[in-house]
This record gives structure tokens, C-alpha cells and sequence, in this order.
């Protein structure tokens, strides 16, 4: 089946800032791939579910081969799936340490690597990154070496690529949300977290949708990553 509908793949899709990026799009009518360990079915005719660990390249194959066969094409990724394990350096395990790469850095290579090689089929693309702020600002009290690590990392990832296949008309940004009201984060601690926030709230998971959709809506911008993040990363 192929479709005259803008085709966007999401993962970590099941909940949070996932589920909201999914219906972000949905509301513009385009048709979404949607993918986490454990999203269910669904019987909308332009939102084809594939359940997998995104950090295992035999479901990055699944999702990107079941999109294209679905839909004909994949114009957008959109790299959401990432833990957060919060502990003193020295407390990480090794199974810690395992699951934070699998996530936030697996996840992000092994589908990039094949939706960016679909988007060189049409000389079109864009890939958003959800990252993080923390890689530019440490917060004393705030356990943030794993994330800054990945999410770092993924931002560096982010400028290198638009600049590889910006000639091949594919674009690559990152939105860099602070701290937000998500699951990842339990209601009693919600308090403590907002005054990290210079505009005194937490994020909601619409505020990092409508980040992303401004970003693919917008042709000239590419290599930004754009804080979403109450001006967190901007100072205290």
C-alpha cells in the first residue's frame, strides 16, 4: 500500500513524549510507524504498530521494512526512545551501563542508519533526535553521567550527520527537552525538578511535539538543536 500522506517513523512510541509526537502527526494527517517494547495493536489505517526493542537491529529492520512495505516510503524519523537510570557514577552497573547504550545509543544508530539509506532512495528526509540538555549543563544533585554520555553524544551525531547528507537534501535536528512531566519522572519529585526550570514548570509532552513538528516544517534548518527546556540550558 503506498500513500500520498507525509510518512513518519517514531519510536519510544507507546507513552510520553512518544505517544504525543504520534498524535502530533497524526492530527496532520500523515501516516505513522510507531514502535516500543510494548505497544499494541491499533486499528487506525495510517498508524501501523511494530512492538520490538528498538536497541536490537533485527527490529530497526522490522519497523523501517514493515513502514516501507505499508507506506511506500519513510520521509521522517524521529529518534525518541531513551532511559534514564539516576545514580552516583560509581553505584552504575554493568547491566546499568548496558541498558542506557542499548536504549538511548542502539536504538539511535542501527534505524538511523536504515531510514537515512530509504531517505537517499528519494534525495529527501529529515531525522529528529530527542536528546537532552544535560550534556551542556550539569546540575549539582542530579545523577546525569549516563545521560550526558548518550545524549550528548547523540547531539555531536546530530551536527555531523546534517552535514554528511545535507547535499543528499536530508536534513538532521535534535530537540533537547529539560525536565519534563513525563513517566520517567515520579509525581514526588516533580516539585524539585521545576526549580530547575527558569520558567517555573515542568515541560509537557506537547511542548516537545510541537518542537518536532515546527523542525520538520521547516526546510532550511538542519544541524540545530533546538532547547525545549524552560531555559534550563540558558542559566540559573
Amino acid at each position: 500500500m503506498s500513500t500520498s500522506r507525509k510518512v513518519v517513523v517514531v519510536t519510544g512510541a507507546s507513552r510520553g513524549m512518544g505517544a504525543a509526537i504520534v498524535r502530533a502527526f497524526r492530527e496532520l494527517d500523515c501516516a505513522v510507524v510507531a514502535t516500543s517494547r510494548s505497544i499494541g495493536p491499533s486499528d487506525d489505517a495510517n498508524l501501523l504498530t511494530v512492538a520490538g526493542d528498538i536497541g536490537d537491529p533485527v527490529t530497526a529492520r522490522r519497523v523501517i521494512a514493515e513502514g516501507v512495505a505499508r507506506f511506500g516510503r519513510i520521509d521522517t524519523l524521529v529518534n525518541n526512545a531513551g532511559i534514564y537510570i539516576g545514580k552516583p557514577f560509581t553505584e552504575h552497573t554493568a547491566e546499568d551501563y548496558a541498558a542506557v547504550m542499548n536504549v538511548n545509543m542502539a536504538g539511535f544508530y542501527y534505524i538511523t542508519q536504515l531510514a537515512i539509506a530509504e531517505m537517499e532512495k528519494h534525495w529527501s528526509g529529515h531525522v529528529v533526535n530527542i536528546t537532552a540538555s544535560i550534556d551542556q549543563v550539569a546540575i549539582s544533585g542530579v545523577y546525569s553521567v549516563l545521560a550526558a554520555l548518550t545524549k550528548g553524544g547523540i547531539n555531536a551525531a546530530t551536527k555531523s550527520l546534517a552535514i554528511e547528507y545535507a547535499k543528499k537534501g536530508i536534513r538532521v535536528n535534535a530537540v533537547a527537552p529539560g525536565n519534563m512531566d513525563t513517566p520517567m519522572h515520579a509525581p514526588e519529585i516533580h516539585e524539585a525538578l521545576r526549580a530547575f526550570n527558569p520558567i517555573g514548570r515542568l515541560g509537557e509532552t506537547r511542548d516537545i511535539a510541537d518542537a518536532v513538528v515546527f523542525l520538520d516544517s521547516a526546510p532550511f534548518i538542519t544541524g540545530e538543536i533546538l532547547h525545549v527546556d524552560g531555559g534550563q540550558s540558558a542559566g540559573h
